[in-house]
């Protein structure tokens, strides 16, 4: 594996934790360049945004042990629990959204949603993101 997928798959990392990044770009300017395989490109991409988003899933997690979800009173966090208790881990269809993906993840591991089909829903998510950007430079 060359550097530019190293560095693809570093930055789609950190671009799925609660730190900015900028994979997306990098994605298109790789796609751009065509010198690796597009297929490859996406799959890389798409492994470490999805690994990013497990990360944040089990940090919810492991804040769910010392401060379980309940003790957030304010109407707002209730409204939010709701829905995506409501939604189930469908709800991380919407993981790749910028701002509102990575605390979908922290949230639906902080209320110990199913882990399995949570992390097949990041995965899908992200992969029809990093499809349609790939799309876009091809």
């Amino acid at each position: 594996m060359g550097s530019e997928l190293y560095g693809l798959f570093f930055s789609s990392l950190i671009s799925s934790t609660l730190l900015p990044g900028g994979s997306e770009a990098y994605l298109a300017w790789l796609v751009s360049d065509a010198q690796t395989s597009l297929w490859l490109l996406i799959g890389v991409a798409t492994l470490g945004n999805t690994l990013g988003g497990v990360i944040t899933f089990g940090m919810g997690r492991l804040v769910a042990v010392r401060y379980p979800f309940r003790v957030l009173d304010k109407p707002q966090h209730q409204r939010a629990r709701r829905w995506v208790e409501q939604a189930g881990s469908s709800v991380l269809l919407l993981s790749w959204l910028p701002v509102v993906g990575d605390p979908l993840c922290f949230v639906a591991g902080w209320l110990k949603l199913n882990a399995i089909t949570g992390i097949l829903f990041i995965a899908l998510g992200k992969a029809v993101r990093y499809m349609l950007v790939a799309g876009l430079f091809v």
